[in-house]
This record gives structure tokens, sequence and C-alpha cells, in this order.
């Protein structure tokens, strides 16, 4: 498996976020082509040493490095990134990586 994570910071109006990001982000990013599985974090976000920074994470499972390679290069995804811009005003960080079980 492939994951996409979407690291974003936490928003100065935290209610103005979750109702831009599930109601209009979310439907956006799911049409992207490939992604098979669609996380996100419930709750506070620690890190070892308290508080992290950020507010929500995602993660986009794809079912190999090279379907989620396909599924960027569309427009759905182009329409997806485009649309950051319109609610992580506070920053996102996007890390995208491929996995093996152990």
């Amino acid at each position: 498996m492939a994951k996409l994570v979407a690291l974003y910071k936490t928003p100065a109006d935290r209610n103005a976020f979750d109702a831009y990001y599930f109601d209009k982000h979310v439907p956006l990013a799911k049409a992207i082509p490939g992604l098979r599985r669609y996380e996100v974090s419930v709750g506070p976000i620690a890190s070892a040493k308290g508080d992290s920074g950020y507010g929500l994470v995602a993660v986009l499972s794809f079912d190999s490095f090279e379907s989620l390679q396909q599924g960027m290069g569309t427009p759905e995804a182009a329409a997806t990134t485009a649309d950051l811009q319109n609610f992580a005003q506070a920053g996102v960080e996007l890390l995208v990586f491929d996995t093996k079980e152990l």
C-alpha cells in the first residue's frame, strides 16, 4: 500500500475548518481515482513532547505507489490540491510514501 498523509496545522477557527473540510474537501479527495481508503484523526494530536501544533491528520491509501502517482496526476487530484488554499490557511504538509507489511 502507498500512503498520502496530510498534516494540517491547527486552524484559527476550528469550526469553520471542519465545516469546509468535511463538506467540501473530503468529497473532492474521495473522487481521486485509485483511492482505496480515507482516514482522519479524531481528537487531539500529540507528539512525544506534548502538543504537536497539528489540528488534523488525513491518511489516504492506494494499492501501490504507482496507483498513487497515477491518481495524483488526474484532474480530480488537481482540484483537491487547489482546494487547499480555500481552508488550510494555517498550513499543511503533504507526505507520500510506499509501505510494506512486516
